[in-house]
């Protein structure tokens, strides 16, 4: 006897035997045990997912000698003739090969004649999505009114290609892909009655490349049966499919986790020997790291599907959450990328050099800044000194802040009119500021000698035109900077033996004619920092570091002095991360942390001792060795101070009374992210 193809061979023969399609077989199992039965369905799916298969079972249920039931006996005539093809009460259409309207009218003149052998005449209409616009058309009535004897069983992977009158005339079932997981179940049954031994990764693999398709799984392990001379195994599989060896990416991710560049760059060269698709290997590394990622975070879900849940239980074990998730995306943004690069070998290598490069900043601990008890934060001055200058006139000053804030332009200059005295009580910032904003009428000071009536006009309060709430939505760093620019300008106010000398007010002129300068370039242009700003940061870590023999060096000196040394790019890097281990008089041993090893040259150990001597003007021996460091590092160290700087620098602010004023009175809120500590 021939050899039968599995796909034939084990093709189910009832309801029970079918793998998968739940949702599809119930609603047929109900219909036909209460006899609710529809005269046309369409099985709509990808290919190999059991549409014909389906509709043939569902045949084989209406002409059943026994009667119509969910369960045919198989055993009967009918049963056995449609099993074998040959029913003639069942007409299997092709659609693809017969799409004239022709073809079509000749089927439909056959409708009106009963069964020759069965109880129902069945049409199954294979790809119906190919016949022609006329052949839907001549079908459209038929399909509607049908005999009583006839049934329709369409069939397409394409449902979107045919008309809505045909969509509208049928019941509609779609079918849906098989999970890898069904595929195995099944293939691990057909081949447990064949007797052929497989490894369990290999069937895996095959539900992979089948993708959804039972038929395709079944006629690839046909296939892989033959090639691997009666038996299955990983390996012929990988070979066969063309596909990646699993046991090369999984020992490209062991190297990875280790921080093992040489390692990962000699398995790649021993995966580039076969050939291999990276974007595959860019795939299959993909899944590795979200199985990782899984058992990361639910480590029953870690199964052996495909023989490496011990591999992936230690990358989970050994791996952080955060490194797992930098190392997907990575790998995802590289298989982006990958067609971009001069080969796919480079482009590959690059991936990986990138994953030993890069991993997660670690967390710094920020220390809380101390409460405010007895002793009150230093907080910024805002009372000017006794200026030297000549007095300004008080209209410049005034408009200078009119550019800034036109609707306050009256009420600052109102307070620069006064003389500016020395505040008695921590409140007398707020009260300035209230006085400013033009809030307190009692507050107002009476200027030495009188005004004329135009002069008095001009400096008199203007009517409060703005709401509430868009005096609150105004930056309070304009006013500030109209105080500083007034005590700045304006002379202060003598000792009080001395005749203080009267103060010249000058009319205040429109704003209109003054170039309006955006609040946040000026605020930009103000803090852009010098050309020079690194080399003053450099000398003020300078200044700390002072002055002690090479032989007095540690670690806890090392971290201030090696932000002090004038290096910079690769090997900054490589010192920020080095630790002092030993230090012999002329000999000094450094550790660098085993996750910067990537970015590590020799060449840098002969630079970072040339500064190092010239810093001490004596000559000395510096070695660097790679390994884990279990210390605080200098990167770690500025870290930690910036974090403890940028605390105090919000504290300061808080507890400062101006802003505290600001607060209260206009419910402003401080903004912790636009703080940045001077250093």
């Amino acid at each position: 006897m021939s050899y039968q193809v599995l796909a034939r061979k084990w093709r189910p023969r009832t309801f029970a035997e079918m793998a998968g399609q739940e949702h599809v077989l119930q609603a047929l199992i109900n219909a036909l045990d209460n006899d609710r039965l529809h005269h046309a369905y369409l099985f709509t799916g990808t290919r190999g997912v059991g549409k014909t298969t389906i509709a043939r079972i569902l045949a084989k249920c209406l002409n059943c000698e026994e009667g119509v039931s969910s369960v045919p006996c198989g055993q009967c005539s009918a049963c056995t003739e449609i099993a074998d093809g040959r029913f003639i009460d069942l007409i299997e259409v092709d659609a693809a090969s017969r799409t004239k309207v022709e073809d079509t009218r000749e089927l439909l003149d056959n409708v009106q004649y009963m069964p020759s052998h069965g109880r129902f005449k069945v049409y199954l209409i294979d790809e119906v999505h190919m016949l022609s616009t006329h052949s839907f058309n001549a079908l459209l009535k038929t399909l509607e009114e049908p005999p009583a004897h006839v049934k329709f069983l369409l069939a397409t992977t394409d449902p979107q290609k045919l008309p809505v009158t045909i969509l509208s005339r049928c019941l509609q079932f779609n079918l849906k892909n098989l999970s890898p997981e069904r595929i195995v179940e099944h293939l691990k049954f057909v081949l447990g009655e064949e007797k052929v031994p497989c490894e369990e990764a290999a069937l895996w693999a095959l539900a992979r490349a089948a993708d959804g398709s039972m038929r395709d799984a079944l006629s690839l392990t046909d296939q892989a049966i033959a090639h691997g001379g009666g038996k299955l195994s990983e390996t012929e599989l990988s070979t066969m499919l063309g596909s990646i060896d699993r046991s090369w990416i999984i020992a490209i991710c062991k190297a990875l986790a280790e921080r093992d560049s040489s390692q990962v760059l000699a398995q790649v060269a021993l995966l580039a020997e076969h050939a291999p698709d990276f974007g595959a290997a860019l795939s299959e590394m993909l899944s590795v790291w979200h199985r990782v990622a899984i058992a990361q975070v639910v480590p029953e879900a870690a199964d052996n599907s495909l023989g490496d849940q011990q591999m992936i239980t230690t990358l989970a074990t050994s791996l952080g959450r955060e490194e797992v998730q930098l190392y997907y995306q990575i790998c995802l943004l590289g298989k982006r990328d990958l067609a971009l690069a001069a080969d796919p070998r480079s482009g590959f290598e690059m991936v990986m050099l990138r994953l030993l490069a890069f991993q997660p900043a670690p967390e710094v601990a920020m220390k809380p800044a101390p409460a405010a008890t007895g002793q009150q934060v230093a907080a910024p001055s805002i009372q000017a000194e006794p200026a030297q200058a000549q007095a300004l006139p008080v209209h410049d000053v005034v408009q200078s802040v009119a550019q800034a804030v036109p609707t306050m332009a009256t009420a600052a200059a109102q307070e620069v009119a006064e003389p500016v005295k020395k505040p008695e009580a921590p409140d007398q910032a707020a009260q300035e500021l209230a006085s400013a904003a033009g809030c307190d009428a009692s507050a107002e000071i009476e200027p030495k000698h009188e005004l004329k009536p135009e002069q008095s006009a001009a400096l008199s309060p203007a009517p409060a035109q703005t709401s509430a709430g868009a005096v609150q939505n105004e930056p309070p760093f304009f006013l500030r900077h109209a105080r500083q620019v007034a005590s700045e300008q304006i002379p202060c106010e003598q000792d009080a033996s001395e005749n203080p000398a009267p103060v010249i007010v000058a009319p205040v002129p429109e704003p209109a004619a003054a170039p309006h300068v955006s609040p946040i370039v000026q605020q930009q242009a103000e803090t852009k920092p010098s050309a020079s700003a690194s080399v003053d940061n450099r000398q003020a870590a300078m200044a700390q570091v002072g002055d002690y023999p090479l032989s007095s060096l540690d670690n806890e000196r090392w971290l201030v002095l090696c932000n002090a040394l004038p290096i910079s790019g690769l090997l900054a890097t490589v010192a920020a991360n080095c630790v002092l281990e030993e230090n012999e008089g002329q000999r000094l041993l450094f550790r660098l942390e085993k996750g910067h090893d990537a970015v590590y040259d020799p060449v840098y150990q002969q630079r970072l001792g040339d500064a190092l001597t010239e810093h001490f003007q004596q000559a000395l021996k510096l070695e660097i060795v790679i390994g884990q460091v279990d210390v605080e590092t200098p990167y770690l160290y500025r870290l930690r101070k910036r974090a403890e700087r940028q605390a105090l620098a919000v504290q300061t602010l808080r507890d400062d009374p101006v802003a505290k004023a600001l607060e209260q009175r206009f419910g402003a809120t401080l903004c912790e992210a636009s703080v940045m500590p001077v250093d």
